[in-house]
């Protein structure tokens, strides 16, 4: 059993361990012992149960729960851009025309933005490649939307998710190759992992005027707002829960950020609270079918999995049968998430296509 919950102390040595496997491009996590024990003790800070903080990083990781060992991780940023400048490239368009020389050009351009400070980000979604099956990733990127729902004072009215920019099967990045080095001198993963650590840097090399696509090589120009192949799965995710790529990408590999308000996000949306039934594990009948995610209230042990439910015996609530607000999780899942009889969870469908 999967189950996704909050980082802890202890969970060093696995995050180390996934940071090793991420790769180049990936800059929420790296293989670097610095960044792994500052994420771990940010995320500490947050589950903190004080006064809500204008910043905070909420990590959490995928367990599986037979093993003991763990998988996945995810993050999401309270809030970007309030200590460190949050920098990506706005795409515009200008158009150039001449009615005398009957010229009419429309040209892409980039220019250097903060308009996302202050929004919520999510972050840090990296799941090893041996978990990739079964909808693991699926659970591990949602699981967030369950904790963004159950506790909306601690995020901003808008959500942004960057996507990891397309690079090739040698870690070339071409947006980088064909802009970003000739400002930096530096190949694409050093100047990532610097960013990752320190963004004063950007500012002061990256160029300040608008630049025209139409002046970047040509692989440069078709990788902007072009997703990395192994991220293109979380990218559709992402966009069949109602985020949108609107013209602003990263200013180091072009990868498109996503954007929506927080509570437009589907499974926010549409989650719904009930209270669980627990099963008898000798059971013969067992629940199968649609998935769902399931997921506690609890702040500091905040859990979630995805399961089939079983709604027998109760009464009509939309198109599923949730009346009385009682579904039947089995033993398994309520082991994972650490719940007794009558305890209230939050459950949404795990497709976006689905509805209560």
């Amino acid at each position: 059993m999967m189950v996704v919950r909050p980082i802890q102390a202890n969970d060093h040595n696995a995050l180390r361990e996934l940071a090793r496997k991420t790769g180049a491009g990936f800059t929420s996590l790296q293989d670097n012992d610095e960044q792994v024990t500052g994420k771990i003790e940010s995320a500490l800070e947050a589950f903190k149960p004080s006064a809500i903080p204008d910043e905070a990083l909420y990590l959490f990781v995928m367990e599986d729960t037979d093993t003991g060992e763990v998988v996945g991780i995810c993050g999401i940023d309270a809030a970007v851009g309030l200590s460190d400048p949050w920098y990506n490239y706005r795409v515009g368009t200008l158009v150039h025309a001449s009615r005398e020389l009957n010229v009419y050009n429309q040209i892409h351009t980039l220019t250097i933005s903060n308009d996302h400070t202050g929004y919520s980000e999510l972050c840090t979604l990296f799941l090893s490649p041996e978990a990739r099956h079964s909808k693991n990733g699926a659970l591990l990127s949602k699981s967030r939307f369950m904790f963004l729902a159950e506790f909306p004072q601690r995020f901003n009215e808008y959500l942004i998710a960057e996507m990891r920019g397309y690079s090739d099967d040698k870690g070339v990045s071409p947006f980088w190759e064909g802009l970003g080095r000739h400002f930096f001198s530096l190949d694409f993963a050093e100047a990532d992992t610097l960013s990752s650590m320190d963004k004063v840097f950007i500012a002061e090399l990256m160029p300040k005027n608008t630049i025209y696509t139409n002046l970047l090589p040509k692989d440069a120009q078709e990788a902007i707002g072009k997703t990395h192949d192994a991220t293109t799965p979380a990218r559709k995710l992402l966009e069949a829960e109602g985020l949108r790529y609107t013209g602003y990408i990263d200013i180091f590999d072009g990868g498109p950020t996503l954007v929506s308000r927080t509570n437009d996000v589907r499974a926010v949306q549409e989650s719904r609270y009930v209270k669980a039934h627990i099963l008898d594990a000798k059971a013969e009948h067992q629940p199968q079918g649609e998935l769902y995610l399931v997921s506690t209230t609890d702040f500091t042990n905040f859990r979630c999995c995805m399961t089939a439910v079983d709604a027998a015996g109760s009464q009509s609530f939309g198109s599923h049968s949730f009346g009385n607000h009682i579904v039947g999780l089995p033993q398994a899942v309520a082991d994972a998430l650490q719940i007794t009889e009558g305890t209230t969870v939050r459950i949404v469908p795990m497709a976006s296509g689905r509805r209560f």
